[in-house]
């Protein structure tokens, strides 16, 4: 048989593909520092509200082929850097919203905003590249090493310096619906190096042959990784086959108001705003009063009254007119702690607190839960004596830091819901952080306010990654959002009732019951440890089966 010409061999996909993995390999400077982040940006696409994970079989591989050229841990952690500032700038630019919303106040941070925070957290993923190109290994092995180094380090970045887990590479494997499945079996982090093995390994593979590409290496390359989606979508689907059942005589209504964050904190808007809560409550989502006949509990989101309500004894009277027998009120709630006398003088070592707070039908406090995750720089601000000369404060209202809640975070007893567990804000991104206790929750409670970010990417990103804590711990999530997204979710990541980004109105719903805890619910985050040592066995055996 006639060997192929030297134009044949140019031309086959392996030969391509491998002088595309050399031509990478060659950059140098500028070129290979735009290839890097422009690569790593384009890793975003992956994630809400445009869930484009197949591009992660293109731009991970750059990740690999770029460690590929790295002489030492220095150069790798150059190109991690590179590759992690594109990410995450095109995960986080939406934080800039932040910065408008009192523009005179805060606009001159906002071009130090988009770019520090993800300049800070790439360094994340400078330590990965450099971790990795520590133990590499040639062929398939290497790829193992990527997913284990990735792997350590997005765990570090959700636990380190109070953590901001946003968009860990795991969540590129929890869309469409079936995939979600998935997170009940790994979490996010465990889902994290699985995501950092399947999507870089096929190209790698192929690009790694020098010759003509047989249909068995495409077969193979493609099953490494495409074969692992697959099996989890088929999980999946089987998981999604169980009839679903609702908790009985319980019938919610969530309230979304829309309060544009500019009128939220004004005094002149207070009273309105109040008011606009109670008038949607009191109808239902066709708009016809009904005085929240049948609804046993009303849901409110973050801070709902711009005010601190328990010191309020007109808004009391007014809730408690509102609330007819047997019906229970759970609203975002600003406090203090202890409370102010009758003189309205802060004492002392007065905390003020971002809660949830439970009325009954007379406007009597019957649970509160207080949040114990601060946003820094929303909430808090880190150094806060030296940045306060330089004009440094917190974006949210009110001077001071808001203190923490108890630790670890207590269940919530309201009548006639299973035992709940309150989530302000971003408090529902921490994977296998939610329940801290021994007592397992029934419900997942999330009020927020994501007003902050405009219509930008950022809300639905929050939403969803809110679902996958559903998912994780098999318990049905209430949402109640002041601009969006507003939802009813059961344990298996459904959304069955929502209110849109911007949308003013109401959900009623009823509530999905609790399942059996899932793997995940269980084992924890020894689930991404399972993981990390079984490719630790397999890089250990395809590197001696190269030899």
């Amino acid at each position: 048989m006639e060997a192929p010409s030297q134009t044949a061999r140019a031309a086959s996909p392996g030969t391509a593909l491998a002088a595309l993995r050399a031509r990478v390999m060659r950059l140098s400077g500028w070129k290979r520092a735009a290839v890097a982040i422009a690569a790593g940006g384009l890793s975003a696409l992956a994630f809400a509200p445009i869930f484009a994970f197949p591009v992660l079989f293109l731009t991970l591989p750059v990740f690999v082929w770029l460690i590929d050229a790295s002489p030492g841990w220095r150069r790798a952690a150059s190109a991690g850097w590179l590759f992690g500032f594109g990410y995450f700038f095109c995960n986080l630019f939406w934080v800039g919203e932040a910065f408008l919303v009192e523009a005179d106040k805060f606009a001159w941070l906002l071009p130090f905003a988009v770019t520090l925070l993800p300049a800070g957290l790439a360094l994340f993923w400078a330590a990965a590249a450099a971790l990795a190109r520590r133990f590499w290994l040639p062929g398939l092995a290497r790829v193992f090493v990527f997913a284990i180094a990735l792997g350590v380090v997005e765990w570090l970045r959700g636990h380190v310096l109070t953590g901001f887990p946003w968009n860990v590479l795991g969540y590129s494997l929890t869309y469409p619906l079936p995939l979600m499945q998935s997170a009940a079996l790994f979490g996010a982090y465990g889902l994290t190096a699985i995501a950092a093995f399947v999507f870089p390994a096929p190209l790698v593979m192929m690009a790694d042959r020098d010759e003509r590409l047989r249909f068995a290496d495409v077969a193979r390359a493609i099953a490494v990784g495409v074969g692992p989606i697959a099996a989890l979508c088929l999980y999946g689907a089987w998981r999604l086959s169980a009839p679903e059942a609702f908790v009985p005589d319980v019938k919610l209504r969530i309230v979304q108001p829309s309060v544009p964050q500019r009128e939220k904190w004004m005094a002149e808007y207070q009273r309105r705003i109040f008011n606009d809560h109670i008038a949607l409550s009191l109808a239902n989502p066709k708009g016809e009063t009904d005085s929240l006949a049948g609804i046993t509990h009303l849901v409110w989101p973050e801070a709902a009254m711009p005010f601190f309500p328990l010191e309020t004894p007109a808004a009391l009277d007014m809730l408690a007119a509102m609330l007819p027998k047997g019906t229970t009120l759970i609203t975002g709630g600003i406090r203090h702690d202890p409370p102010l006398g009758s003189d309205r003088r802060l004492l002392p070592g007065t905390r003020v607190l971002n809660s949830i707070l439970v009325f009954d039908e007379e406007a009597k406090v019957d649970a509160v839960y207080d949040k114990i995750k601060l946003v820094p720089f929303g909430e808090y601000v880190p150094l806060e004596s030296a940045l306060s000369h330089i004009g440094i404060e917190k974006l949210t209202h009110g001077r001071g830091a808001f203190g923490e809640g108890v630790t670890p975070r207590p269940l919530m007893t309201i009548p006639g819901l299973p035992p709940a567990l309150g989530l302000v804000c971003y408090e529902a991104l921490f994977g296998g952080e939610v329940v801290q206790g021994a007592a397992r929750p029934g419900v997942l409670l999330n009020v927020t306010n994501d007003g902050w970010f405009g219509q930008s990417t950022g809300p639905y990103q929050h939403f969803h990654q809110s679902r996958i804590r559903a998912v994780e711990e098999g318990v049905p999530l209430i949402r109640a959002a002041n601009n969006g997204i507003s939802a009813v979710v059961d344990p298996y990541g459904r959304a069955l009732q929502t209110l849109g980004l911007d949308v003013r109105g109401i959900i009623d719903s009823g509530l999905p019951q609790a399942l059996t805890p899932p793997v995940y619910a269980r084992a924890g985050d020894w689930m991404l440890a399972l993981v990390l040592a079984a490719f630790s066995m397999m890089a250990a055996i395809s590197a001696k089966l190269r030899r």
